[in-house]
């Protein structure tokens, strides 16, 4: 992806006023991880565990390369992971526990049921 110059005083994440491309209209099923990094991240917010602005705050401060890379969901949960960590919810160690126990389930859902 080729970045776009961004005009002066805006940030990376800032694309407002400038080319982007064309907007896709197709529409898709979300996954079902994908499903469950929504509910996450209402179910969170309503236990006022973040703010909208403390979700904001870390997806700009990810940089360009995650929103190159990353797809929409793949950064929304590294911001609902670093906000919890920050509200002490959950430690990093805890959560990197959890990683490895998810993991080792399998790749897909049908092997992670058997």
């Amino acid at each position: 992806m080729t970045q776009t110059p961004l005009p002066p005083g805006h940030r990376w994440h800032d694309m407002g006023g400038t080319a982007a491309g064309p907007v896709p209209d197709d529409q898709h099923d979300f996954a079902l991880w994908e499903k469950r990094v929504d509910a996450l991240m209402v179910l969170c917010a309503t236990k006022g565990h973040f703010t909208v602005d403390g979700l904001r705050r870390v997806l700009e401060d990810m940089g360009a390369e995650a929103f190159e890379t990353m797809t929409y969901y793949e950064r929304w949960i590294v911001s609902v992971s670093q906000n919890l960590i920050e509200a002490g919810v959950i430690t990093q160690s805890e959560l990197a526990d959890k990683m490895q126990q998810v993991a080792a389930r399998g790749p897909t859902y049908g092997e992670a049921t058997a």
